[in-house]
């Protein structure tokens, strides 16, 4: 991904966060993380992140979805002996289509990115709406859409390890590279 969309990017999370009155540090919006999975297609397959803390016990973040945007199918792993991270979406701006494994309703709200259906296998829905939440296991495959405002998540968790998270589709690239433009 090259710098300038990472500049972008950065620039329209920060909007969001101020839109929905979610105050960050100057420090935070200049190093709002941009995840573009490798993928090519930040619209399509993306997310954007704040870390406020991540120790050994716990972590805190705010997952940012642009209109549409998905957060591929994956999972997180026992890493060390320690079990895998244990999270907990709350929505606190627009609305979110959470999928993990379960019966699947027989049909989805979300749209699987063209090009990638292969690498979605989970879905049991869960639609969040501001102020709603939901706890996802350690082990459990799962993925996320924003609807078509867009979202933002707050995200509890244990320990954060990204850089172990299994994700189904094998041209994933968790760990953002950037190239100067």
């Amino acid at each position: 991904m090259r710098r300038s969309e990472v500049r972008a990017a950065q620039k329209r999370a920060a909007a969001m966060f101020e839109q929905t009155g979610i105050a960050l540090t100057p420090h935070e919006r200049e190093n709002i993380e941009v995840a573009g999975f490798g993928l090519g297609d930040l619209e399509s397959q993306g997310l954007e992140l704040v870390t406020y803390i991540n120790t050994d016990r716990y972590c805190a973040k705010e997952l940012v979805l642009f209109p549409g945007q998905t957060c591929p199918e994956h999972l997180h792993p026992t890493v060390g002996g320690n079990p895998g991270k244990m999270e907990t979406f709350r929505c606190r701006y627009g609305v979110v289509y959470l999928y993990v494994e379960g019966e699947n309703g027989g049909t989805i709200q979300a749209e699987v990115p063209a090009g990638s259906e292969a690498y979605y296998t989970v879905f049991h829905e869960v639609e969040l709406h501001p102020g709603q939440q939901y706890t996802i296991p350690p082990g459990t495959k799962h993925w996320f859409q924003a609807g078509e405002k867009g979202a933002i998540v707050s995200e509890f968790s244990s320990t954060s390890r990204d850089e172990f998270d299994i994700f189904t589709d094998p041209r994933v690239e968790r760990m953002p590279v950037v190239v100067e433009d």
